[in-house]
């Protein structure tokens, strides 16, 4: 027996596809696994067959064409290709997260393409039968390219969301850094996790409560299940400053509608060192990737080092009511490739 790929279309109606099994089954053809992808011309059904060794790909190809199918392509199989596509598709997001550089190899094994072309044009996604693009979350874009068999709606889904993976862990990355202070010590920046709330709630008891008044605007600190929230926002980012062992810094980007408010908490001992304008600044490039009209931060009228540091993101806007200032930072325009429809080539 050998293994074969067999792609068709038929109609989608009740019984087409049993048409075609039972064509393929009067071969000797065994089904070993199916996928159907819906399509504007009909459901193109995807199969890892085993057939008899006599069988040629002709011998498939009548088969296929007995059973009501059209469009056929067929093609020898390895077996690898016995792994279904779901445990595909998490095998390489599993080799994205370790290596993001990779999307291109990526990209040609998920759709079995011949090429993938990168271009430094960031053209807008979308497919034809035989080529595909997307965008390059580290800038330009993919053009892939498959001769046969014609790429589905179900497949260019699968690429954009491995596409939005790899953008999420480069901006991950782009969000961590080592800062060297003037004294030599190194400050470790990085997305603040969950399993950081006892190194926060540190962060909080070792500050004065002039610094904690700063930061909350009078508010003490806060209880242990709003630091949870803040740390994994359902929508924006915080970020973490370490040193050494300890937790020493804490920035905020939480949204309110459109807008993105930024807040900074550094521990007394390590103010006037930078810190805070370096977290402001990976916040601020977060922001402008998301879907943010603007940056605002409250700041108390006394607040000077987080005025300076705000001021130093850009002109934007001050504006005073009594003891607080808001500062407002336009966002330039932003499209997710995921707000596009797909492009249709000519």
């Amino acid at each position: 027996m050998a293994l074969w790929r067999i792609r068709a279309t038929v109609d989608d109606r009740p019984g087409y596809l049993s048409v075609l099994t039972a064509s393929l089954a009067l071969k000797a053809v065994n089904i070993l696994a199916v996928q159907v992808h819906t399509t504007e011309g009909g459901a193109v059904d995807d199969f890892l067959v085993d057939a008899p060794d006599s069988m040629a790909e002709n011998d498939l190809l009548a088969a296929i064409a007995k059973g009501r199918g059209r469009n056929a392509f067929v093609s020898r199989a390895q077996a690898q290709g016995l792994a279904d596509q779901p445990t595909l598709a998490l095998a390489l997001a599993g080799r994205l997260v370790h290596d993001p550089d990779t999307l291109g190899e990526v990209l040609i094994n998920l759709l079995d393409a011949a090429e993938v072309r990168w271009r430094p044009s960031p053209d807008r996604p979308g497919f034809e039968d035989a080529r595909m693009l997307l965008a390059d979350p580290a800038g330009g874009s993919f053009e892939v390219v498959r001769p046969r068999p014609a790429f589905t709606p179900a497949e260019f889904a699968r690429a954009q969301a491995l596409v939005k993976l790899a953008g999420s862990l480069l901006a991950q990355q782009d969000e961590t850094a080592t800062l060297l202070m003037p004294d030599g010590a190194e400050v470790l920046v990085r997305p603040a996790t969950p399993e950081d709330l006892e190194d926060v709630r540190r962060l909080h008891e070792r500050s004065s409560a002039d610094t904690l008044r700063l930061r909350y605007l009078g508010g003490g600190r806060p209880a242990d299940a709003r630091l949870a929230r803040m740390l994994t926002p359902a929508t924006g980012r915080t970020l973490v400053a370490v040193a050494g062992d300890e937790v020493i810094a804490m920035a905020n980007l939480l949204a309110e509608g459109d807008l993105g408010e930024v807040a900074i908490l550094v521990e007394d001992k390590w103010q006037r060192r930078g810190i805070g304008t370096a977290m402001l600044r990976r916040l601020m490039t977060y922001a402008e990737r998301g879907p943010f009209a603007a940056l605002i931060a409250h700041i108390a009228v006394d607040n000077v080092a987080m005025l300076r540091s705000v001021r130093r993101l850009g002109a934007g806007q001050i504006d005073r009511d009594g003891s607080m200032l808001t500062f407002t930072l336009p966002m330039r325009p932003h499209r997710s490739a995921d707000d596009e429809a797909p492009a249709t080539f000519k």
